[in-house]
């Protein structure tokens, strides 16, 4: 494409991670340190070339991207898909020249605007004023255009009561809507956005879709958007590139990208096998996924969950959310850690999770589901697991008019209503 205003060419981006046979020095215990001195005397007597093995047995490369090649053209806006570890946070980071690449290049034709992690570079101690500006400079704003957009950011933020309020007295709320208006105020040429749609409450979201299409769709702008919402990305997008194990594998008209990408999902192979998921710094394995639906008397159903997750390196306070999505990526609910009220203190070695989820089969449709699984700290996305487990209701005939109530045909969640004709309630009139 001769009018490309993004091109990526051979990309590739390797990482090394060190692998630690042993716990923190404040987890060592006797025996390990008698251990670790003894081999210390022994790494001393040994021939530098054995210990030079060793030393290289500890470490291991490992390749997020690899022989990456596409081309954006101005004005159109693409979604990246792709499972956890696919690569896409990674090529977002090297199109933002946050990282740089192992190998080949990218040329960009415009300024490039980043929303990757809403609310980096806030101060707490400033009020939502200052901040506006900090941060805008940190983003890349003039001090022009940050006063050009002033009053815009602070009616899409809706916090003009609290603007001369240090942000620490800020509710989670109030703190991402200010956040992403200084962001979404940008005016660049690409804008680079990774699932930073995926926060605040419902209404919020409707308008961060609406500030983006209006960006991608009315000012001409070249969008590369990353999301695990196939429904934001349908709704955003034109196009789509889909990542696995680091390369594109597909790459076209956005619906049979989605398509491609949800049936992949549902062909993995079975979530109760070994897996890992990467991080920039650690390597989680989950093993053991059991997704196990019980039927009792009444068919309201009861939904078990249960994993087994490994670190060799640890974590502290890590707080667990769960997800669940239809087969073609549609959230429906989303359970974040305060409501399942698990963390793990300390994640060094294997944790064993569970999590029961009463009456699912009342509340949804029969189909297929996905689970995922993010592990996070306070304003902070560690890690996806995607997918944990998958499981299916089966079709009932939940009205008795001899028709099963299937997700594709009625809807998501099954509901009863009562009608009334004025003071006299039919509910249980006969129907003709």
């Amino acid at each position: 494409m001769s009018e490309a205003i993004v091109a990526v060419e051979n990309l590739g981006k390797r990482y090394v991670i060190r692998h630690e046979a042993r716990r923190p020095r404040d987890y060592r215990s006797l025996s390990e340190s008698l251990s670790r001195g003894a081999s210390a005397v022994v790494r001393r007597l040994a021939p530098m070339r054995e210990v030079a093995e060793a030393e290289r047995g500890s470490w291991e490369e490992f390749w997020a991207l690899r022989e990456v090649a596409f081309e954006v053209p101005r004005g159109q806006a693409v979604g990246i898909v792709g499972r956890n570890g696919a690569g896409k946070s990674t090529l977002l980071k090297l199109l933002s020249r946050i990282t740089e690449p192992t190998t080949g290049r990218i040329r960009l034709r415009g300024r490039v605007a980043s929303l990757l992690e809403v609310g980096t570079g806030f101060h707490p101690e400033l009020t939502g004023r200052e901040n506006i500006f900090l941060n805008g400079a940190i983003l890349g704003m003039s001090r022009q255009e940050i006063r050009r957009n002033f009053d815009g950011i602070v009616a899409f933020a809706e916090v003009e009561r609290f603007l001369d309020t240090p942000v620490k007295r800020y509710s989670s709320g109030m703190y991402v809507r200010l956040a992403f208006a200084v962001a979404a105020h940008l005016e660049p040429e690409i804008l680079v956005v990774d699932e930073v749609l995926a926060v605040g409450d419902l209404a919020f979201q409707k308008k961060c879709l609406g500030k983006m299409d209006e960006v991608a769709r009315q000012n001409g702008r070249t969008v590369l958007f990353v999301s695990h919402q196939m429904a934001m990305v349908q709704a955003l997008c034109t196009r789509a590139v889909m990542l696995d194990g680091g390369r594109i594998v597909a790459d076209g008209p956005v619906q049979e990208i989605v398509a491609a990408y949800q049936h992949s999902l549902l062909d993995n192979p079975d979530a109760s096998q070994p897996r890992e998921f990467f991080s920039d710094t650690h390597r989680i394995g989950v093993r053991d996924v059991r997704t196990v639906l019980l039927s009792d008397a009444d068919e309201r159903d009861t939904l078990n969950i249960s994993f087994e997750m490994h670190a060799e390196q640890p974590w502290r306070e890590v707080h667990i959310a769960l997800e669940v999505l239809t087969y073609n990526g549609v959230r429906v609910a989303l359970l974040p850690p305060k409501m399942t009220g698990f963390i793990v203190e300390d994640l060094a070695g294997s944790v064993r999770c569970r999590f029961t989820c009463p009456d699912i089969g009342a509340r949804l449709a029969a189909g297929d589901y996905t689970i995922n699984a993010a592990l996070r700290r306070p304003g902070d996305e560690l890690l996806r697991i995607e997918p944990l487990g998958r499981f299916s209701i089966p079709a009932r005939d939940l009205y008795g008019l001899g028709t099963d109530f299937r997700q594709e045909r009625h809807g998501l969640v099954p509901l009863r209503f009562e009608f009334h004709s004025g003071e006299a309630a039919c509910a249980g009139c006969s129907q003709g």
